[in-house]
């Protein structure tokens, strides 16, 4: 008697449940400046590309700024490294909120209620290659000289725990690029432990953590390719070369268990085992220039920029099979992607004008009272959509028994696979 009540009441409810979704892309245009007549020819802009309408509009232009070089969020709010600025904005709204001078900056990393920022200029010298400031209104915390923190430029940071790992690199001074990785203490601003990656670790360019390592896409002394793997546990670190061509900046993500890059001025995509430390061959079904790469973390879609750096600017978005999906036109020169990840709040019983049956069931889902285009999605209780469909029927045959939600539009059932 018990067990038939509990199934006469999955009928009766609906409900909403907490699950991450992709609220918007960002993307940093870094605009077209013309070193040799000094003028801004093509500002620097933030777009916001919506997933759901596939719709992209400019959000934000930051006046006089020649470059920009990075942006992150945190919380309610997104940091742009532009040129000799930092700016805060509401994530919503896009308003700028606060904006400070620091000349040179290059990357940006959140922890807690600090940021952290690296710098660097061609031809250009600084007395910090590293500042920290407080996230709330964007005031210096401090300035870690070159003395006791990094000699050089400085460019990528990855936070882990306590630690923000620097890649240094020294990239604006020709036949000086160095290779190494620091590490600041983020409770007490300590810098030090620096690891050298080698003669052909020299240059990073991208810096990853997957697993307990992290992972440099070096340009070397900008005659080959290398990838570095640095071991968080042990401190120690190890190189491979893979090509005798640079990848230039910023063309390689991690994706999945693998590194997607491309060379410069190529149009072909390539793979690196991270696991194995080794080539695993082009990736197949791509044939584009690209600027900057980048897998969105929900679904694994991989975006993929390309620009002729003065006019135009493309977003494409590949599925897990490297088959295009959308694309959609930017501005000059998208350097940086970021994803906007956002969780809906709480479980709570709604509403719902559809039904689905037999429930339990362990075979065929049946919806009733759905429109003849709407998606269907199938849901565990991770909020991870293991099947969707704009068909009436769900074939659940080969997941696994428990509590799954079907999902229209947001509002959801609860169904049980025997």
């Amino acid at each position: 008697m018990k067990k038939a009540l509990i199934t006469l009441s999955l009928f009766a409810s609906s409900w909403s449940f907490a699950q991450n979704q992709l609220h918007q892309v960002l993307v940093v245009n870094e605009g077209y400046y013309d070193y040799q007549t000094g003028a801004i020819l093509e500002p620097v802009t933030i777009g916001s590309y919506n997933p759901t309408t596939q719709q992209y509009q400019v959000v934000d232009t930051l006046e006089n700024m020649r470059f920009a070089s990075d942006l992150v969020i945190d919380g309610n709010f997104y940091y742009v490294a532009a040129d000799a600025k930092i700016y805060k904005m509401d994530l919503n709204t896009h308003q700028e909120i606060a904006n400070v001078s620091c000349p040179g900056v290059r990357n940006l990393a959140v922890y807690q209620d600090k940021l952290v920022a690296t710098r660097g200029e061609y031809l250009t010298t600084y007395d910090s290659y590293l500042h920290v400031y407080n996230t709330a209104d964007l005031q210096l915390i401090q300035a870690i000289d070159t003395v006791t923190g990094p000699k050089w430029a400085t460019q990528n940071i990855v936070i882990d725990g306590t630690t923000a790992y620097l890649a240094v690199n020294n990239a604006y001074e020709w036949g000086n690029e160095k290779g190494i990785i620091g590490q600041l203490n983020l409770t007490n601003f300590s810098y030090g432990n620096e690891v050298d990656l080698g003669p052909n670790g020299k240059n990073p360019d991208n810096l990853v953590k997957y697993g307990s390592a992290l992972y440099t896409v070096n340009n070397k002394d900008w005659n080959g390719t290398s990838i570095s793997k640095f071991e968080l546990a042990t401190n120690t670190a190890s190189t491979v070369n893979i090509a005798n061509a640079i990848t230039g900046c910023g063309t390689s993500a991690l994706r999945d268990d693998k590194i997607t890059y491309q060379i410069s001025m190529e149009t072909s995509l390539n793979n690196f085992d991270i696991n194995g430390m080794n080539n695993i061959g082009p990736v197949v079904g791509i044939n584009l220039n690209f600027y900057e790469l980048a897998q969105e973390p929900l679904s694994g879609q991989f975006y993929a920029s390309s620009t002729d750096f003065f006019s135009t600017g493309n977003v494409y978005i590949y599925d897990a099979t490297n088959t295009e999906l959308n694309q959609f036109t930017v501005g000059v020169s998208p350097g940086t992607i970021v994803f906007d990840i956002r969780t809906s709040t709480g479980i709570n019983e709604t509403t719902s004008n559809f039904s689905v049956s037999p429930n339990p069931t362990n075979d065929i889902l049946t919806i009733q009272g759905k429109s003849v285009n709407e998606l269907v999605s199938l849901v565990d209780l991770n909020g991870t959509t293991v099947l969707s469909s704009t068909d009436a029927t769900l074939n659940i045959s080969q997941l696994p028994a428990g509590i799954y939600y079907v999902n229209i539009n947001g509002t959801c059932q609860k169904v049980i696979k025997l």
